[in-house]
C-alpha cells in the first residue's frame, strides 16, 4: 500500500452517491454571557451572544458524505412536524444533502440537543446545561411502511447505503432488511454504524463499531492478538460479513476481509471455506485530540465512500482514519473534506 496510489485515488471519494438511513438529529448550540445572579432563583443569567445549528448523529455522516463528495449525498429518517423539524431540514438541505425521502412523523419529537454554555471574561465557554428533545419508540407500522417505501425508490438511485442507528427508534428490523435485501437485490454496498444489538444486522457488507463495544457484544475483552484475530473471525461468522473495521482509540485501526467461497453459506461450511485477513494500522493523531464526538460517523462515512469509490478496504480504512484525525482536532461534530485529507496525508511520514 503506497501513499502516493491513496492520494491519487482521493479524488475519486467525489463520485459515488452514498444514501443515510437512520436517526437524524441536530445540535444545538447557544451561546451567552454571563450577567449576573437571578432575583428570582439562584441562577444564572446569560445575555444571549449566538446559536448555532449542527448535523449530529446521523445527520452528521450525511454531513460527512456530502463534504467529501460535494453533495452527493441522501437522506432517509423521520422527523417531527415541529419547529425543529424545519431547522434539522434547512441545516440538511444547507448542507447539500437530498431531504426528498426523510418522512415526517406528527406523533414523534424532531431529536434536538440543546446545550447552554456562558462564558465571562475570566473563563472560557463552559456547557451550563444540556436539553434533549428525542422520541425513542419505534416507529409506527404507517410511518415504518412510508420508510420502507422510500427505502425501495431510492438506494436503486444511490451507489451505497450506511445504517445509522444511534436507537431513536428509525432503524425497526423491518427497515434494516428491507434496507439490506434491496442493497443486495441492487448490488450496493452497505455499511452499519452500530453500537449495540449487532445481530440485527446480518447481511449487511460491513460494520464499523469501535473496540468497546465490539467487545460487549462478543463477550470477552480483545486485549491481544489472539483475542484480536478471534474477534475479526467471530464477527464474520456471527453475521455474514465481508469486512469488519473496528476502531481502537489511540491503538488505531484493524480491518477483517473475510474471502469466502460460493459454497461458505452455512456455520459449518464458512468455518472451512472462509479465511479472514487483518490488517493494523495506527492512530494518525495521538497529540492533537480535542473531542472525539462525531469521530465514528466521519469513519463510516469516509469508509464506505471509499469502498464505493473503488478503493481497497484496506486504503478505505486509512481514508477513515485519516478523516478521523482531522475531526477530532474540533469540538463537537465536524467534517473533512478532499482538500484536507490531501494535506493530511501528505504530513504523513509512513502508513
Amino acid at each position: 500500500m503506497k501513499k502516493s496510489e491513496i492520494l491519487k485515488n482521493l479524488d475519486k471519494l467525489k463520485e459515488p452517491k452514498i444514501l443515510i438511513i437512520g436517526d437524524f438529529a441536530i445540535d444545538e448550540m447557544v451561546f451567552g454571557q454571563t450577567e449576573r445572579i437571578s432575583r428570582e432563583a439562584p441562577v444564572l443569567i446569560l445575555q444571549h451572544s449566538e446559536t448555532k445549528i449542527i448535523l449530529g448523529t446521523a445527520s452528521n455522516a450525511a454531513h460527512n458524505i456530502s463534504s467529501l463528495n460535494c453533495g452527493k449525498a441522501g437522506a432517509i429518517g423521520v422527523l417531527g412536524d415541529d419547529y425543529y423539524g424545519g431547522v434539522l431540514t434547512k441545516a440538511l438541505n444547507d448542507a447539500k444533502i437530498n431531504t426528498d425521502f426523510m418522512v415526517v412523523d406528527k406523533t414523534r419529537k424532531t431529536t434536538t440537543k440543546t446545550r447552554i454554555s456562558g462564558s465571562c471574561s475570566q473563563s472560557i465557554t463552559q456547557q451550563i446545561v444540556r436539553i434533549d428533545r428525542q422520541t425513542k419508540m419505534p416507529l409506527s407500522p404507517e410511518i415504518e411502511a412510508k420508510v420502507i417505501e422510500n427505502i425501495k425508490k431510492a438506494i436503486p438511485l444511490y451507489d451505497g447505503v450506511i445504517l445509522s442507528d444511534y436507537h431513536l427508534g428509525c432503524l425497526t428490523q423491518n427497515v434494516i432488511t428491507t434496507a439490506i435485501e434491496t442493497a443486495k437485490a441492487y448490488g450496493k454496498i452497505i455499511v452499519a454504524d452500530i453500537q449495540t444489538s449487532m445481530e440485527r444486522y446480518k447481511g449487511v457488507t460491513a460494520i464499523t463499531p469501535n473496540q468497546p463495544d465490539s467487545e460487549k457484544f462478543l463477550g470477552y475483552f480483545i486485549n491481544d492478538e489472539e483475542t484480536l484475530k478471534k474477534a475479526g473471525q467471530d464477527f464474520a461468522e456471527k453475521l455474514g460479513l465481508k469486512y469488519t473495521l473496528i476502531t481502537r482509540g489511540e491503538k488505531g485501526m484493524v480491518l477483517f476481509e473475510n474471502h469466502c467461497d460460493s459454497n461458505g453459506n452455512t456455520k459449518e461450511a464458512s468455518k472451512a471455506c472462509c479465511k479472514t485477513v487483518m490488517t493494523q494500522i495506527p492512530a494518525f493523531n495521538k497529540k492533537e485530540v480535542f473531542d472525539v464526538t462525531g469521530a465514528g460517523d466521519t469513519v463510516v462515512a469516509a469508509f464506505t465512500l471509499a469502498l464505493c469509490a473503488g478503493m481497497s478496504p484496506v486504503e478505505a480504512m486509512v481514508v477513515g482514519n485519516l478523516a478521523a484525525s482531522i475531526v477530532i482536532r474540533q469540538f463537537g461534530c465536524h467534517t473533512t473534506n478532499l482538500e484536507e485529507l490531501k494535506s493530511e496525508l501528505n504530513n504523513i511520514k509512513e502508513i
